[in-house]
């Protein structure tokens, strides 16, 4: 399973990598990155991320995204700063997501909002 490389779109340096596990069900969030790149890989279990721009200027101003990844659907998910971020484990068992950023963890560096803070239907999995 190939993660990322220096060539690769969305690689911005590299500072850290970290990761984080998700039980099935379980929400983690919201997240907004002011500085950080996240590069977000999940090579066990199943994880759907929503990703919200709030931004004013955005062409995706109010606009969700949601992507789960896991093994069968292998892929990278890069999110740049000022975009609100959360995850919910999907897998019965439990899944790990690997986070490769380009700087290093701070948690003065990133805004956090309640689950309710933003309305989303996180709904039955």
């Amino acid at each position: 399973m190939h993660g990322i490389k220096a060539t690769d779109l969305g690689y911005e340096g590299f500072a850290e990598a970290y990761f984080s596990m998700a039980e099935h069900g379980a929400v983690k969030g919201w997240k907004r990155h002011r500085e950080m790149t996240l590069n977000l890989i999940v090579p066990i279990g199943s994880i759907r991320f929503v990703l919200f721009d709030d931004r004013p200027d955005s062409q995706t101003n109010n606009v969700f995204q949601e992507i789960v990844l896991s093994p069968n659907n292998y892929k990278r998910l890069t999110v740049p700063p000022m975009i609100w971020l959360a995850f919910q484990g999907f897998s019965h068992d439990m899944s790990m997501l690997l986070n490769v950023a380009n700087t290093p963890h701070d948690p003065d560096e990133a805004d956090k909002k309640k689950l309710d803070e933003i309305e989303f239907d996180w709904g039955v999995i």
